[in-house]
């Protein structure tokens, strides 16, 4: 049973492979999760502009987005652990300089040279979660471990003072301590399943049909996923951007019920990943991620038209425990439909790519057109999306279940 697995691809999780694949996944994309926290302290340990940190910080993201797309295919292929040991260390170089250079370009070019680094970790961090069986458990593992590591470490950055040598330096030591770990990475599966039904034994034409090459719908099935988790992430991070004033503007939130907000989020989204890692299978992916999809779009659409306080902050965290449970299923998807990470790889990097452009339109409509406009113009472009996101889904589970069939043919020999 063991040869019929390992020639299918994906491997089990286990303790190493976990810490490999989430802490590299989690640095990786820790540059976004930070970025509030390291513009306070480039604006008051360097004396940087709110405009000049948020380009640099801007910068870095797209850096990292770019890093991982150009990286993807490298790291889907037999380049993962290089690409995961440049980057990391590319990373921990980058950052570290940043927080203990107190040296205007240093700085500049360490964050940018950081965020092409962090690149390479998703990218390699993502081609890795393809390799894992059960993806639905494993995409929730991953999401919980993410918003619990940045949780604490956002909890430790205000104990050592949200400076320099904390918000960067506390960044590069996570790298380092990444670093060493990436011999744990599952590798990219050797054998096919087409080739694995011939190794061993199971006749094509015994009701199996399998190709070593990925189909044309494949292929538009991984490409379609990319656009529209791309979009997907805009529309999410538009909301995101203008959160804050909006709910100042429209429903007298302070800076108390901000922070309130933020906490809960939190919660809420450590308790929403775990439900879907233990959940795994057993609730399917195509119907959960429907459901948690149109409920964001009503809370969207809810969020521009509330003008009470209370009720703001309530839509605001159930959106925000929406988002990610509907984050961990898309990566899900995208690790179902390649075991060896060609399409789970570069998926963060997309993400990126929209988010990078997130705050320019959540300010430009809301600016000039309102917040219940925004929420409106974000609501619809969910429900669009919702119709392509469900139909790659539904083809992902027939593509893990056309992977499988090799194995249980064998098994039934």
């Amino acid at each position: 049973m063991d040869q019929i697995q390992s020639a299918q691809g994906r491997v089990p999780l286990t303790a190493k492979r976990a810490v490999a694949v989430f802490g590299i996944g989690v640095v990786g994309f820790m540059t976004a999760n930070l970025v509030p926290i390291m513009i306070v302290a480039l604006t008051e340990d360097l004396d940087f502009s709110v405009t000049a940190a948020g380009t640099l910080m801007t910068a870095s993201l797209l850096a990292c987005a770019l890093s991982c797309l150009l990286t993807s295919r490298w790291a889907a292929a037999s380049g993962r652990y290089v690409i995961a040991r440049t980057g990391l260390a590319l990373t921990a170089a980058g950052f570290g300089a940043a927080a203990f250079i107190p040296s205007e370009p240093v700085v500049i070019a360490g964050i940018i040279l950081g965020g092409l680094g962090a690149g390479g970790a998703v990218s390699a961090g993502g081609a890795a979660l393809g390799a894992l069986r059960n993806p639905d458990r494993a995409s929730g593992i991953s999401g919980f471990s993410n918003r619990a590591i940045v949780s604490l470490v956002l909890l430790v950055i205000p104990v050592l003072g949200a400076g320099m040598g904390s918000a960067f330096g506390l960044f590069a030591g996570l790298a380092l301590a990444a670093l060493l770990v990436t011999g744990w990475l599952p590798e990219r599966p050797t054998a096919e399943p087409a080739a694995a039904a011939a190794a061993l034994g199971v006749a094509a034409g015994a009701g199996t049909s399998v190709s070593a090459k990925p189909s044309r719908s494949a292929t538009f099935a991984g490409l379609g996923l990319l656009v529209c988790f791309a979009l997907w992430g805009l529309s999410e991070d538009s909301l995101w951007a203008v959160a804050a004033t909006m709910g100042a503007d429209q429903a007298g939130l302070d800076e108390t019920g901000m922070g309130l907000v933020l906490s809960l989020s939190t919660l809420g989204g450590l308790v929403g990943s775990a439900l879907v890692a233990l959940a795994g299978r057993r609730l399917g992916r195509t119907v959960p991620l429907a459901v948690v999809l149109a409920a964001g779009a009503a809370m969207k659409y809810i969020s521009g038209m509330v003008e009470d306080s209370g009720t703001y902050m309530a839509v605001i965290i159930i959106w925000n425990t929406l988002y990610l449970i509907a984050f961990v299923y898309i990566i899900a998807i995208a690790a179902a439909l390649d075991a060896s990470g060609k399409w789970s790889a570069p998926a963060l990097g997309v993400y990126l790519i929209g988010s990078s452009f997130a705050p320019f339109m959540g300010t430009a409509i809301s600016a000039s057109a309102g917040y219940p406009t925004l929420g409106v113009v974000l609501a619809v472009m969910t429900l669009v999306l919702m119709v392509p996101l469900l139909g790659i889904s539904r083809y992902s589970v027939r593509a893990e279940k056309a992977a499988s069939a090799p194995e249980t043919e064998a098994a039934a020999v």
